[in-house]
């Protein structure tokens, strides 16, 4: 065993210490999350083959940690075949410690902001080299002095405005390009969500129209590569040169680097016109040409249901809301301030709803949202009973949770009517439906919360479901023919296989219908 893998044992074992030194809420608040030594290795090996043989290294990690990556250079390359490494720390606890590991290497490690530090002027100072595992901070980790720098920084060094809610990796990837000579090359181990979400655009225009991109690899939402942090991840792959007309980027999903499952090449033409990235290679080409294809956007107003701010107050069991179904808990509140509601996905085992004679839905368990938008003293004089049940949400701190503090009452929700369709705002293929949506039909009288998105008809719909009832269940059935791919696609998805849909995005998704249900 040689002095370099004898050093990766010590610095594996030091990094779990390390670690465990800190709270997850540190570690997240600077984003320091360590790529496993197998994942850089295999990141390094491909760089090798990318890299003109036998060049001289010069070597960047601007999230040095305790250096993965440049272990597993020094594993895959000699020494003399390393001009220059340079590496950049934030955090004290993992510089040191990197210093101390790696002296004996030519290694130079600054324990230091790399967004803050100088990039060399001089095109044989710059680095030919760059492989990085950049912090994963989101925005509302950031100040707003710090975004305002990050965003100015990117524009004058990449030539875009980062939007200010995009994540540090962001600012990381268009900062390092000062630092890059004409045609190095440059591996970035990032969340794939930048590829769906709109402040990953000016990312993509990055990726697009500065430099050459290479390749995208994107990792099995399932296939989680780092322990401690749930995030779907991707290695991005360019050069530092202006692309080509006639070159094609490589787009692999699943498996390893060296072995994906999927690997398709796509002309920049087609990536430019394609919104979402994790759809490239997923969406069917057939065509039915019987069947009319629609946007869900073009049928439905789509909507989050609504968020209560505390649902353990506001939402209460039928045993617990009304006094005549049990006297010894019973809270007593008076009926007209009580709302059908449908309990979460997991506890909802029927995708179509049932009503009572009242409206209520037929649950096995009946759930009541409290709503009401009178003063408190009107309730203290005429419902006694809702006003001691909302001094107990005063007295335990609801009243002054963000959302209830926001409102003009506290205790006076959003206004959201009935909707006939509602569609489960997140899932899991791996549930125990093997399917991540579900589209719901409520014949009831039941509103929804925000862990549902609902579908409200446009007038042109509602007017044909006015006209012919039945059209109601034939809808049902066509949004629960949409597949289950061009769901996930549509949406985006988080570590360990969590995939969700926001309004627009549901929007955004194709229906097709039989001709003979055209609207």
């Amino acid at each position: 065993m040689n002095i370099t893998q004898l050093t990766e044992e010590t610095r594996v074992k030091r990094q779990t210490q390390l670690d465990a030194a800190k709270t997850q809420i540190e570690r997240n608040k600077l984003g320091q999350f360590a790529t496993p030594i197998e994942l850089a290795i295999a990141i390094v090996e491909y760089a090798k083959n990318l890299l003109p043989q036998n060049q001289n290294i010069r070597f960047l990690d601007p999230a040095f940690g305790t250096g993965s990556f440049y272990s597993a250079l020094l594993q895959l390359f000699p020494q003399s075949q390393i001009g220059t490494a340079v590496g950049y720390e934030i955090d004290s606890h993992y510089g040191n410690e990197a210093i101390s590991l790696w002296k004996n290497t030519p290694l130079q490690l600054n324990i230091n902001d790399f967004t803050k530090a100088i990039p060399p002027e001089n095109q044989d100072k710059k680095v030919n080299l760059i492989i990085c595992n950049p912090p994963y901070v989101r925005h509302h980790h950031l100040t707003r002095s710090d975004k305002l720098r990050l965003q100015n920084q990117s524009q004058n060094i990449a030539g875009v405005k980062l939007s200010q809610l995009a994540s540090l990796y962001c600012h990381f990837l268009c900062i390092a390009d000062a630092w890059m000579a004409e045609d190095g090359i440059a591996g970035w181990l990032i969340p794939s969500g930048f590829m769906d979400v709109n402040y990953g655009q000016q990312i993509k225009d990055y990726l697009l129209n500065k430099v050459r991109l290479l390749r995208v690899h994107r990792f099995c939402p399932n296939d989680i590569q780092f322990d401690d942090a749930l995030v779907s991840s991707a290695i991005v792959w360019f050069q530092k040169t202006l692309p080509s007309k006639n070159h094609t980027v490589e787009f692999s999903y699943g498996g390893s680097l060296a072995r994906p499952n999927e690997r398709k090449y796509i002309s920049p033409e087609i990536l430019h016109n394609t919104a979402k990235w994790t759809t490239i290679g997923s969406t069917s080409e057939a065509i039915n040409f019987n069947l009319e294809r629609y946007q869900l956007k073009d049928l439905f107003t789509i909507k989050r249901g609504l968020a209560t701010g505390a649902n353990n107050f506001f939402i209460l069991t039928k045993e617990q809301a009304l006094t005549k179904f049990c006297e010894a808990i019973a809270h007593k509140i008076p009926s007209q301030f009580l709302k059908p509601i449908l309990p979460s996905p997991r506890y909802l085992l029927l995708d179509e709803i049932n009503a009572d004679v009242l409206g209520n839905p037929i649950l096995e368990q009946q759930l009541f949202l409290i709503d009401c938008n009178l003063p408190l003293s009107e309730i203290e004089n005429s419902y006694p009973t809702l006003w001691k049940y909302l001094q107990m949400g005063i007295e335990s701190g609801i009243s002054s949770r963000y959302l209830c503090k926001h409102r003009n009452l506290w205790y006076s929700q959003e206004n959201r009517s009935p909707a006939p369709y509602l569609c489960t705002y997140m899932g899991r293929t791996d549930s125990s439906r093997g399917k991540a949506f579900r589209f719901i039909l409520n014949n009831s009288n039941a509103i929804a919360a925000n862990v549902y998105l609902m579908l409200y008809p446009k007038p042109t719909l509602a007017d044909a479901l006015t006209r012919q009832p039945s059209l109601k269940r034939d809808l049902w059935l066509n949004l629960n023919h949409i597949s289950e791919e061009d769901l996930i696609s549509g949406g985006r998805v988080y570590g360990g296989g969590l995939h969700k849909l926001e309004p627009k995005e549901l929007g955004n998704v194709f229906i097709e219908i039989t001709s003979n249900m055209s609207f």
